[in-house]
C-alpha cells in the first residue's frame, strides 16, 4: 500500500509541475531572468573563452527552472503525509520524524535561496561588476550553513559515523561536523558545476535520486521516501523542457540546493560510501574543475585545455546530446553498483 501511494505521489507531482511549467517559463521571460551574453570569468577572475565559445547559443534562455520543482516539492510534502497519515497508511521512521523533516526542508529552501540570490545578481535584478555573487561570499554563506545542517545531523539524528563497505564502522565523533560539512558544500558546488549541458546534471540528478529511493524504501523511512519520490515527480517534469535544446535551465537556485541536499540524503540514509560512488560524476566534474583551476594557480598554465570534464569533451569534438546520454548511461551503471553497496552494507542506524 505505501508504494502505490509512494508512486501515485510522484505522477501527481509530475503532472502538477508539467502543467505549472509552461506559464512559469512565460513569466521568467516576461520577467529577463534569462541567461545573457557576456564575458564569463573563472574563479581567479581569468577569462574562459573556450566556455564562452559553447555556451554562447544558449544566451536567453531562462533560467531558475529549479524554483519550480522546490516550491511544489516543498508544498507537496506535508500534504502528501497528512494524506497518509489521514488514510491510515503506515508511517514508519528511522530517525525522529520531525527533526529528518526539519533538515530535509533546511536544505532544500536554505542553499535554494543562496542560489536565487546569485542568479538575480546575474540578471536584471541586481546588476553589478560582478557576475553573481563573488565566489568567497558565496562560499562562505555555504560553510555557515552546511555546518548548521551537520550540527543537526549530529545532535538532533545521532548521526557520528561512517560505515566503510566490508571493513565495518568507524565512528567520528564531533568530527562527523567538518565531513559532513565539507560533503555536503563539496557536493552542491559539484552539481552546479556539472550543470553546464542541457539535460546533463538534472538527468543524472534522477537517477541518482531513483537509487536512493530503493534504499530509503529498504530501511522503511517513510518521510524520505515521500519526499524523494515528490522531487523525482517534478524533477521529471522539468527534464522535459531541459533536455536539447533546452528551454529553461534549472540556474543557482536549482543547482545549490539540489548538489546539497543530495549529499543530506545520502548522510541521512548513512550511505556516505555509496553517495561517492552514486554520485560519482559529480565528484568527476568538480575534481577536473578544481584540479584545472588550481594548476593555473600554482603553475600559471593550464592542466586541460578545458574543464570541467563534459566541456573538455565538447573540446575534443563531441556533440552535446552524446555527451549527455552516454554520462546518464554511466550513471545508471554508477547508480546500480551504488545501490548493491549500500545495500550490502550493515548499517547500525544509531
Amino acid at each position: 500500500m505505501i508504494m502505490e501511494f509512494l508512486l501515485g505521489a510522484l505522477l501527481f507531482s509530475w503532472f502538477l509541475s508539467s502543467i505549472l511549467y509552461i506559464p512559469f517559463i512565460r513569466t521568467l521571460y516576461k520577467l529577463r531572468f534569462q541567461r545573457t551574453k557576456q564575458t564569463t570569468r573563472d574563479a581567479f577572475n581569468v577569462r574562459t573563452p573556450i566556455f564562452d565559445k559553447f555556451h554562447q547559443g544558449k544566451a536567453g534562455t531562462p533560467v531558475g527552472g529549479g524554483l519550480l520543482i522546490i516550491l511544489v516539492t516543498t508544498l507537496l510534502f506535508p500534504v502528501v503525509l497528512l494524506l497518509m497519515k489521514y488514510f491510515w497508511i503506515p508511517i514508519t521512521a528511522v530517525y525522529p520524524m520531525a527533526h529528518e523533516i526539519k533538515i530535509i526542508l533546511f536544505t532544500f529552501l536554505s542553499f535554494g535561496i543562496l542560489g536565487l540570490i546569485d542568479d538575480a545578481k546575474k540578471t536584471f535584478v541586481w546588476k553589478s561588476k560582478f557576475f553573481g555573487l563573488r565566489l568567497r561570499h558565496k562560499l562562505f554563506f555555504e560553510i555557515v550553513i552546511a555546518a548548521i545542517i551537520s550540527y543537526w545531523l549530529a545532535t538532533d539524528l545521532h548521526i557520528n559515523i561512517f560505515n566503510i563497505p566490508l571493513l565495518g564502522v568507524v565512528h567520528m565523533g564531533w568530527w562527523f561536523i567538518p565531513f559532513s560539512s565539507f560533503v555536503i558544500v563539496a557536493f552542491s558546488n559539484a552539481f552546479n558545476i556539472t550543470d553546464g549541458l542541457d539535460g546533463l546534471a538534472s538527468g543524472v540528478l534522477m537517477i541518482a535520486l531513483g537509487a536512493f529511493w530503493i534504499v530509503s524504501a529498504s530501511i522503511l523511512d517513510t518521510s524520505m521516501s515521500v519526499f524523494i519520490a515528490l522531487w523525482i515527480g517534478s524533477l521529471l517534469a522539468f527534464l522535459y523542457f531541459n533536455v536539447f535544446p533546452a528551454r529553461i535551465f534549472l540556474g543557482d537556485v536549482g543547482a545549490l540546493s539540489f548538489g546539497a541536499t543530495l549529499a543530506v540524503v545520502g548522510l541521512i540514509l548513512g550511505k556516505a560510501p555509496a553517495l561517492l560512488i552514486i554520485g560519482f560524476i559529480f565528484i568527476l566534474e568538480v575534481g577536473s574543475s578544481a584540479a584545472q583551476l588550481l594548476w593555473k594557480k600554482f603553475f600559471h598554465k593550464k592542466l586541460f585545455p578545458a574543464a570541467p570534464f563534459h566541456l573538455y569533451l565538447q573540446y575534443l569534438g563531441w556533440q552535446e546530446p552524446k555527451i549527455v546520454m552516454r554520462f546518464w548511461i554511466l550513471s545508471i551503471v554508477l547508480s546500480i553498483f551504488g545501490l548493491w553497496i549500500a545495500l550490502i552494507t550493515k548499517y547500525p542506524l544509531q
